[in-house]
């Protein structure tokens, strides 16, 4: 199906949005929008669905990029023990200074705080830098 990137963005919109208005979307047939969403999600593209937040809620809460220097030996024990908590979002290898990039999110500053702490904590974990989300310019899934 050549149309097969814009139905994934218009999912990545809207992961709700009827087959029906997908194909009147797509100018495709139900049947046909119905057989490309089975393909993709037998292939992996399509991994689940998932709800959109109101940017206003999110608003309410506080996040920040975490930055985190690792002793190289301990790096794949540290990714396992972030990836453990709840307030992660995202977890990344990057180059530079730091090895790794965690994104925090909390509901008040204070428990930010302490999730950004028992993640400097960790075992090997040399030293970590955290930059405070002030707001969100551009998200790709809104």
């Amino acid at each position: 199906m050549k149309n097969q990137q814009v139905l994934i963005n218009l999912l990545q919109q809207n992961g709700r949005r009827s087959i029906s208005d997908l194909a009147k979307q797509l100018n495709l047939s139900r049947a046909t929008v119905q057989q490309a969403m089975e393909r993709l999600e037998r292939s992996g593209v399509i991994q689940g669905y998932t709800v959109k937040i109101n940017p206003h809620y999110d608003q309410q809460r506080v996040s920040a990029y975490v930055m985190i220097s690792a002793v190289s030996q301990k790096t794949p024990d540290i990714i396992r023990q972030v990836q453990k908590h709840p307030q992660v979002d995202m977890l990344c290898t990057i180059s530079g200074q730091y090895d790794l990039m965690a994104m925090v999110t909390e509901s008040t500053t204070e428990a930010l705080d302490r999730a950004i702490d028992s993640i400097a904590a960790l075992d090997g974990v040399e030293k970590t830098l955290s930059h405070i989300v002030l707001s969100r310019k551009k998200d790709r899934a809104s």
